[in-house]
């Protein structure tokens, strides 16, 4: 049915209750941002009152339009929408924001909160997350869509602030959303010209508009609180399929507060008690707190009500779409559900047989089976994929009007690719990828915290990962990097030591529900010789013993990677000096501290000394090596010279590791 829409009086008073039910919610918590939902109010409402479309009984329909709110310290906006529009957050979760245990947190996190697209709170994510959706709705859409139905044909809307665009990463993802002509993303900039310490002009005098015009964005300039304007410039921006769009929209930051209307101490301080009486007169508003009118709750209910009628007949076409194209709705079904191969083990595994070479190399000849096998994975590197082996072999580009492809190409952007591949996981259908060089993991080291924060099935592959890397020098050569992003709680990092690993991390990325960092060697490594009792799963499980003395071993060598062929060479030399080590390859040192006491206590017995070695800083093999362990590693920066000799100046050969294991046994 054909909307009508909602008439500017209703619309101005669904606005002023989302502006007193997020006011009343931070007075109550007496904490939290009344300023954005105060003035971003107006804008909101005439977005989900007339153009967004979802349903709050499903709130993971495929086809529903995504809303991302980047600027997530306003989180009672999206709150109170949430609320108004039927999802089930209660009445009582907003009197209870910012509290333990409620569904209001104080910036909005997804999966716990239902209708939360996405984790929100560090500026600019949510506009490289939103980038990330609209590009994963295009290939999916390209993918799907055919001359008699469209299962995708959503749009991606976010309010964005003055913070998330003096953020850099806007600049790289509205770069590249301009460049692959997003039609279907559609951004409502609340510009208020506020930020904590004062007027944005302290720090900032570009012109936005310009800006975005430049990046090939639709760019259009409103009142943020003129209804009629608003619906006009949301009409037309969803109505361009050639670009992005930026609404920028003027609003005063804490509308209708006598005193605080345009000022810092609104964006993140309760109003206080007596200001916000004021604001209920200046405004009109003769309600008690959290107290909404009926006839509010009649409009919106009549929206969802109509939204319905469009889901229903979404769905009706989706069957019959479903049963028409066997083909198409059998990769629709593996991709939404992230259908896994039962084979796929053994088909990983088999690519790497017999085969030695750097992780990198053999990273890319595992990806391109597991592409074979799984629709799903696409992805890209931020101009290193030459260097990275990330390109799907036989696969397109993808680029502006040709989304079929499973290449991508982020640019020169790590921040906005981790960000975009967050967006893209968060859309559904794909296994989103994206490489660089390990030590440029710095650049995107926020976007995979987050990823890690909302459990993201987003793969992260690092390269030249460590100083082996080289001539390049120590700008190049990560130390800390390793060690670094094993502190992120859920990240699965894993550093695999030849073809085999390499195969079953792989393998463990595509089976984790979370987010995986593959790090992988610029260097040629052998082939493990393994012990002949050795099964894939023991690698899975992220240590297990590599080479083992018929006797009680005189001491237990732990490594991963590149270290891990070099320690059993040890082994060698330390046996013709009477001292028998075990092995132990760590390839996921999170994962192995996650196995049963039971199963580590086999791989590392109890009383006997314990060595770790990785090209990198140790901090994290403390949990396994305590503190009368040795570990031997590098706790320096690199420098700029052939990887031979740094191993040699390094003291990471098999005779000075076995020297240094020697003098720590007799010391």
């Amino acid at each position: 049915m054909r909307h009508i829409m909602i008439p500017a009086d209703k619309a101005r008073l669904c606005a002023d209750a989302i502006r007193f039910l997020s006011v009343d919610a931070v007075e109550k918590a007496n904490s939290g941002h009344p300023g954005l939902p105060m003035g971003a109010a107006d804008c909101a409402f005439a977005l989900w009152g007339n153009l967004l479309s979802f349903n709050p009984d499903d709130p993971c329909w495929p086809n529903r339009d995504r809303f991302v709110l980047s600027a997530g310290h306003g989180s009672m906006l999206l709150y109170s929408l949430l609320h108004l529009f039927g999802y089930d957050l209660p009445l009582e979760e907003l009197k209870n924001f910012r509290q333990w245990g409620s569904k209001t947190p104080g910036h909005p996190e997804f999966g716990h909160t239902v209708g939360v697209e996405v984790t929100t709170g560090p500026l600019g994510q949510g506009f490289a997350n939103g980038v990330g959706m609209a590009l994963a709705s295009k290939m999916a859409a390209e993918r799907f869509n055919t001359a008699d139905f469209s299962p995708v044909d959503h749009t991606v809307y976010a309010l964005i602030g003055d913070g998330d665009l003096q953020e850099g990463i806007s600049y790289e993802a509205a770069a590249l959303a301009g460049h692959l002509k997003l039609g279907n993303l559609v951004y409502v900039y609340d510009s208020n010209s506020i930020t904590i310490e004062g007027k944005t002009s302290l720090a900032w005098s570009e012109n936005v508009a310009e800006r975005f015009k430049a990046a090939g964005w639709q760019v259009q300039e409103i009142d943020g609180h003129n209804y009629d304007q608003i619906i006009a410039a949301l009409t037309a921006a969803k109505a361009d399929k050639e670009r992005p769009s930026i609404i920028i929209a003027s609003t005063h930051i804490a509308f209708g507060s006598p005193k605080c209307q345009d000022s810092s101490g609104a964006h993140g301080s309760p109003l206080g008690a007596d200001e916000i009486a004021a604001t209920r007169v200046n405004l009109g508003w003769a309600h008690a707190p959290f107290e909404i009118p009926q006839e509010v709750r009649d409009v919106c209910q009549q929206r969802v009500d109509e939204l319905k009628q469009g889901y229903a007949a979404w769905q009706r076409g989706f069957g019959v779409w479903h049963a028409a194209n066997p083909d198409k709705a059998k990769i629709w079904d593996e991709m939404w559900h992230k259908h896994l191969p039962v084979n796929l083990s053994e088909e990983l595994l088999a690519v790497v047989a017999g085969k030695d070479g750097a992780t990198r190399a053999l990273s890319g000849a595992v990806l391109q089976k597991a592409a074979s096998m799984i629709p799903a994975l696409v992805g890209g590197s931020a101009d290193l994929s030459p260097s990275n082996n990330s390109d799907i072999k036989g696969s397109t580009s993808v680029q502006a009007g040709s989304f079929s492809g499973r290449n991508l190409h982020f640019g020169i952007r790590e921040h906005a690719m981790g960000a975009i591949i967050n967006g893209m996981s968060l859309y559904g259908c794909f296994i989103p990828y994206g490489a660089t060089f390990l030590v440029f993991s710095d650049y995107c080291r926020p976007s995979v915290r987050l990823s890690a924060l909302m459990g993201l099935q987003a793969i992260y592959i690092f390269t030249h990962d460590s100083f082996f890397v080289g001539e390049d020098g120590p700008t190049h050569q990560p130390i800390e990097h390793v060690a670094s992003l094993r502190l992120i709680p859920g990240l699965q990092v894993i550093r695999p030591a030849d073809g085999i690993e390499t195969a079953l991390a792989w393998q463990a990325a595509l089976q984790y529900n979370g987010p995986t960092v593959l790090i992988l060697t610029r260097q040629k490594l052998p082939i493990i010789t393994r012990l002949a009792t050795f099964e894939p799963a023991d690698a899975l499980k992220g240590g297990y013993i590599v080479s083992s003395p018929d006797s009680t071993p005189d001491v237990v060598i732990l490594a991963s990677g590149s270290e891990v062929h070099v320690a059993v060479q040890a082994t060698t030399v330390l046996a013709s000096q009477g001292i028998h080590a075990r092995v132990v390859s760590v390839p996921s040192l999170e994962t192995f501290l996650a196995q049963s006491a039971e199963y580590r206590s086999r791989i590392l017995p109890a009383g006997i000394p314990r060595v770790a070695f990785e090209a990198g800083r140790g901090e994290s093999w403390g949990r396994l090596i305590g503190c009368d362990g040795l570990f031997i590693g590098i706790e320096h920066f690199g420098a700029s010279a052939p990887d031979k000799v740094l191993a040699e100046q390094f003291g990471f050969t098999a005779p000075q590791v076995a020297e240094t294991i020697k003098s720590y046994l007799h010391k």
